[in-house]
């Protein structure tokens, strides 16, 4: 016979642990996709949240009023947000990758609407998106955001946490510095051969000024730009790896400054 008598107590520390997987699933990568049915999502937060405080060794959780309750919620809430968020960032880099190669191709006026976030998003955006998420499945990155989940209930025990904002800010800091080095890092090769078209199109200008290079130039940047594009996707792995690797620094900066 199943016993599922529980106290008073239980029941607060499971909602404690729900709270933190719930606000974590809401906000980290592929967990986050608007195209998840939101029964789906919190279906996999309760019974994440179930198999978690069946694992875990209960503290007991000290409050004297609702209020003092109210505030270990909200540090439940912001903690597992923030683990989700320092992923989360670095996925951003592939609107700010898209959106510069399209500016460089000549097709930055074409918007599409990406299914993951239902917000705008250039062509070449929603392709790395899409690209980068398939990667993080291949690859079990999603499992590695699962498991520093898990991870954070041993670190940063229920109402354990402490917010160190200058470590907080430094890791932003710092991802801002590699932020743009990881977008340039994947349009590399566009935007070196758009710099070598232009370079070539200025020449052939002064060479014969009858030719309208605008009309000229416009074709062949989408053409050159569309192979470039094609013939690096087997570029994308390595590049890849390298937001992962940066996406787990990034979750290890704020667990440390939570801790």
């Amino acid at each position: 016979m199943i016993d599922i008598t529980f106290t008073y107590a239980d029941l607060e520390y499971f909602l404690l642990i729900l709270v933190r997987i719930t606000c974590f699933v809401y906000v980290a990568p592929f967990f986050s996709i608007d195209g998840v049915p939101r029964r789906v999502k919190v279906g996999f937060s309760l019974f994440l949240a179930y198999l978690v405080y069946t694992a875990l060794d209960r503290n007991e959780v000290v409050y004297n009023t609702l209020l003092g309750y109210t505030v270990i919620v909200f540090k439940e809430a912001l903690t597992g947000f923030l683990i989700g968020w320092g992923a989360q960032l670095c996925t951003t880099v592939t609107s700010f990758a898209g959106s510069i190669a399209d500016m460089e191709i000549g097709i930055s006026m074409v918007s599409l609407v990406d299914p993951a976030t239902r917000q705008q998003a250039t062509f070449t955006g929603v392709f790395y998106q899409y690209m980068f998420t398939l990667f993080m499945i291949f690859t079990g990155m999603y499992q590695y955001l699962l498991r520093a989940l898990i991870d954070s209930f041993t670190l940063i025990p229920i109402n354990g946490a402490v917010f160190r904002s200058e470590s907080l800010l430094q890791s932003v800091i710092t991802f801002i510095g590699d932020y743009i080095a990881m977008g340039f890092r994947i349009i590399l090769p566009i935007f070196c051969a758009m710099l070598l078209l232009n370079a070539v199109l200025g020449i052939l200008a002064k060479i014969s000024p009858q030719m309208n290079m605008f009309a000229v130039g416009m074709q062949l940047k989408v053409l050159l730009g569309l192979g470039i594009l094609f013939l690096t996707t087997r570029m994308l792995p390595d590049a890849a790896d390298y937001v992962f690797n940066e996406m787990k620094r990034m979750i290890v900066s704020f667990v440390g400054g939570m801790t």
